[in-house]
């Protein structure tokens, strides 16, 4: 991988400009009485993904008319595009389960994949007000109320592990047997990509991912892991790439620095 030609930093705050735009049309729908329907395998959707997802599209493709754009609801309704070594992943609302019980807990997620390796992410919590942002060589910040910052991942402390969980998703069992052995001083349970962030931000420590993902739920919040410090990787301990048949992604476990 070689994104020495790549304008990532500029590109980053195009992408913030882009996710905040989706926000807003996400608060708009946030803010009436919306249906949500399902699609063929069952996952919500609402008129916020779609109209979010119509706007990140048309900005990327001004932006970068050459690289494919995979985005969920366009996969969902059968509109793939044959990907190479470089491409973006789009989740306009990941976290619809969270949108629809209003707790706040989901995002705008913009990623660019090149060499299968996530290396410009954009994660917006809308409703909460946090931006976290990251780029391969750049590094990562997190912006809320108007102060951004930079972000590192911490080492894991010795009074014991901050594990973030699915809020919406998981197996209880599946994830204790994981963490037998381990020392967990606190679970705390969050949706959609927020939790990769939290490991990006120094906030919490390990988050194992024992369900069923798509790259574009995860794509962008890896970015920002990687940037601050952190890596994702699959059970068997290999890094985890993207532009997978399907975009399935194996269960993973994403953890920030080793204690």
């Amino acid at each position: 991988m070689n994104t020495d030609t790549l304008p990532l930093g500029d590109w980053r705050e195009a992408i913030i400009d882009i996710a905040r735009e989706a926000g807003e049309v996400v608060m708009s729908v946030y803010a009436t009485d919306f249906a949500v329907r399902g699609k063929s395998d069952a996952s919500p959707v609402t008129l916020a993904d779609e109209r979010a997802e119509a706007v990140i599209v048309q900005r990327l493709r001004a932006l970068t008319p050459d690289i494919p754009i995979v985005a969920e609801e366009a996969v969902a309704a059968g509109q793939v595009p044959t990907v190479g070594r470089r491409f973006w992943l789009v989740d306009p609302l990941d976290g619809t389960r969270e949108f629809a019980s209003r707790n706040g807990e989901f995002t705008v997620n913009i990623a660019l994949v090149d060499d299968g390796v996530p290396v410009l992410g954009v994660v917006l919590a809308p409703a909460i007000g946090r931006l976290f942002a990251g780029a391969a060589g750049i590094g990562a910040l997190a912006e809320q109320a108007g102060v951004r910052q930079s972000i590192h991942c911490r080492a894991a402390p010795q009074a014991g592990l901050t594990v973030v969980a699915s809020r919406s998703h998981g197996d209880a069992a599946a994830l204790d047997k994981f963490l037998a052995g381990r020392h967990v001083a606190t679970l705390v349970h969050a949706g959609s990509s927020l939790k990769l962030c939290l490991l990006a931000a120094g906030e919490a420590d390990l988050y194992p991912r024992l369900g069923r993902t798509m790259e574009w739920d995860i794509a962008a919040g890896h970015a920002v892991l990687l940037a601050s410090g952190g890596r994702v990787t699959t059970l068997g301990g290999e890094a985890l790439r993207y532009g997978k048949p399907g975009f399935e992604n194996p269960h993973f476990v994403a953890e920030g620095l080793p204690g």
